[in-house]
């Protein structure tokens, strides 16, 4: 059997089928008389000519349309020491498609007396007809995902997310969306192809900014992290320092972002790259928090002497009292001086 042409058919494509049937005689005779030869098309407008080859004498008889051309066993019996071969050649156009969908082009059968179809006779030959407006539907689809990737990237890049892998997998899903674009209606099935493979690049990509997003994020995290390491160190580094009574807080407040770091590379791992921004921002307020009362105490303890909190815990000075205290402190030194001196000089006098 030929079939032209092959692959896939847009609507209106004349297709010719040529092919022979050969029989094989199972019993005294080369076809059962209470059998029917049953051939069916899906083309548009079909037309089928055949010839009956007895003997290899040609017996051509009028060409016949409909997309249904039966014979009988009546005109197909003949006795089993004579050569029966039927060369037929189907005529027709593919037909419109509301979407894209194989058709039969050739189905060939034999029913018997029952009205039943003998099994091992079935031959079908199908093919792809195309709705030429889905290529173009998906390409405009995958079009405006890959827009959306661009969006994505422009906006992550000016974050300073490295976006390199997301922008290679645009440019690898742009290429296949313009291959998909400019082949022949035949190629559908290639075209769909690069459409899906572009599809699957641009899914990629959006996977690739979320997880860059997300490891920008526990960079980000791990930067106050070093710092706060680095004032723990100064006060475990000096004596006077090591045992002070704020330290254990800091490094509670330390060893909790880094907790929540922790977790937020697990869901880096699990592919839950929201879950790990989320934990990532988690670990840098904790840790910006140690790292900001550490500098505080950090200062305090490098200033020198300081007053002793001889209150309440629950009750706080106000902003000026040390100055405040401190010019008292002076006065009551100036008055002490004054008054040793007098007293010097009374008792001079006697």
């Amino acid at each position: 059997m030929t079939i032209e042409p092959s692959g896939s058919l847009t609507p209106g494509t004349t297709v010719t089928a040529s092919f022979k049937i050969g029989f094989s005689a199972s019993s005294s005779l080369t076809f059962p008389e209470g059998s029917d030869l049953v051939m069916t098309t899906d083309l548009k407008d079909p037309s089928w000519s055949y010839t009956i080859l007895l003997n290899d004498v040609e017996n051509p008889r009028n060409p016949v349309g409909g997309k249904t051309l039966e014979l009988s066993g009546f005109e197909l019996s003949y006795p089993s020491d004579v050569s029966e071969v039927i060369r037929v050649t189907l005529k027709g156009t593919a037909p419109s498609v509301d979407a894209t969908s194989e058709k039969t082009i050739l189905n060939v059968k034999e029913v018997d007396s029952n009205g039943n179809t003998v099994a091992s006779s079935a031959v079908t030959k199908t093919a792809l007809v195309i709705n030429t407006g889905d290529v173009s539907k998906q390409v405009s689809e995958k079009n405006s995902n890959l827009q959306a990737l661009q969006a994505q990237i422009d906006e992550k890049s000016a974050m300073g997310v490295d976006t390199s892998s997301a922008e290679a997998y645009f440019n690898d899903a742009q290429s296949k969306i313009s291959t998909a674009s400019s082949r022949p209606a035949t190629q559908y099935t290639e075209a769909i192809a690069d459409l899906t493979s572009a599809q699957t690049s641009i899914d990629a990509g959006n996977t690739a900014v979320e997880l860059a997003w997300a490891e920008m994020e526990v960079a980000s995290a791990q930067v106050p992290i070093d710092r706060v390491d680095g004032v723990i160190a100064w006060f475990k580094g000096n004596q006077s320092t090591a045992s002070d009574t704020q330290l254990s807080a800091i490094v509670a407040k330390r060893e909790s972002a880094v907790t929540y770091l922790s977790n937020a590379n697990d869901a880096i791992n699990s592919g839950n790259y929201q879950q790990a921004r989320t934990k990532a921002a988690e670990a840098f307020a904790k840790a910006n928090e140690s790292y900001t009362d550490a500098l505080v105490r950090q200062k305090q303890l490098s200033s020198g002497f300081q007053f002793p909190n001889i209150l309440p815990s629950n009750i706080k000075l106000p902003g000026g009292i040390f100055l405040i205290i401190g010019i008292i402190v002076v006065v009551l030194v100036v008055v002490g001086v004054i008054i040793y001196r007098r007293r010097s000089s009374w008792d001079e006098l006697g």
